[in-house]
């Protein structure tokens, strides 16, 4: 059973005077530029800036930082990795300013320490799915081909009621207005919803060759819903145009997260 990503887990970041030691990166850095500092001495100074003030055993520091199998001579490796340090730091043995040695007991580090917790970057989402944007662009041409043809199985009614509220020739006016952009409509939606069902590469160019015809065939039926004011009432019906008004731009907005390559080949062009 697959089991999910875990979320990386947040850096700890030490800073303490104008230093600061990154543990995920195993980083020390001075006024942000990077000190060299090798593994071993890097871990010997975190353990002594996770407890400041303390004072840390030269044994308990050689069990944390070497494996008990491990054929090394600890005490002069540890002072290695104290000199280390204290090189990096610019600290010295007989003045400390960060790392003190105390005879026979250990070492102290000195100085206020202040711990932060740094988030690691969210990853990038990247771009919605196309399979997503292609089969919303789907179901847009599938809501207006229902409109045209609902439109042409009602044709009487709608005139009708273009009928109460206008004079003959704008109620003649919204009826040939009607069959002209549904039967050119009908092909159209057709074309597109075909294109997008099969992943027509060149669709996003095509689209953008129509998208003026588009955008007016669009506008002319989004103020459709005022033919039905009567049943739903004006607010309803202002509410549907106004959404349906939007709907051209929804339909560029997919087509160029779906077919970003005509834009892309342009802006090469242009540089």
């Amino acid at each position: 059973m697959a089991t999910p990503h875990a979320s990386p887990a947040p850096t700890r970041i030490a800073r303490f005077g104008v230093f600061e030691a990154n543990l995920g990166t195993g980083e020390l850095r001075k006024n942000g530029a990077r000190i060299s500092l090798q593994e071993q001495p890097f871990h010997l100074l975190v353990l002594l800036l996770e407890r400041p003030g303390d004072v840390i055993g030269r044994e308990e520091i050689t069990k944390k930082l070497w494996d008990p199998d491990v054929f090394v001579d600890f005490d002069k490796s540890l002072n290695t990795a104290v000199n280390k340090v204290r090189e990096a730091l610019g600290d010295s043995a007989t003045n400390p300013k960060y790392v003190e040695t105390l005879a026979k007991r250990g070492y102290r580090f000195l100085g206020q320490v202040v711990w932060i917790r740094e988030d690691p970057p969210k990853p990038d989402p990247g771009p919605p799915s196309r399979t997503v944007t292609r089969g919303l662009f789907g179901l847009i041409q599938i809501m207006y081909l229902i409109f045209y043809v609902e439109a042409l199985f009602h044709f009487r009614e709608i005139e009708r009621v273009a009928g109460t509220f206008l004079p003959g020739w704008a109620s003649f006016a919204i009826m040939a207005a009607t069959i002209v952009t549904a039967g050119v409509g009908i092909p159209v939606r057709c074309y597109l919803l075909s294109a997008a069902a099969f992943d027509y590469e060149l669709l996003g160019e095509k689209f953008q060759q129509l998208f003026l015809f588009i955008l007016v065939l669009d506008e002319l039926w989004g103020i459709a819903p005022f033919l039905m004011a009567q049943k739903i009432g004006f607010g309803a019906a202002f509410a549907a145009t106004c959404g349906l008004l939007y709907v051209p731009f929804s339909e560029r907005t997919l087509i160029n997260m779906a077919y970003p390559k005509l834009r892309l080949s342009r802006s090469v062009a242009l540089g």
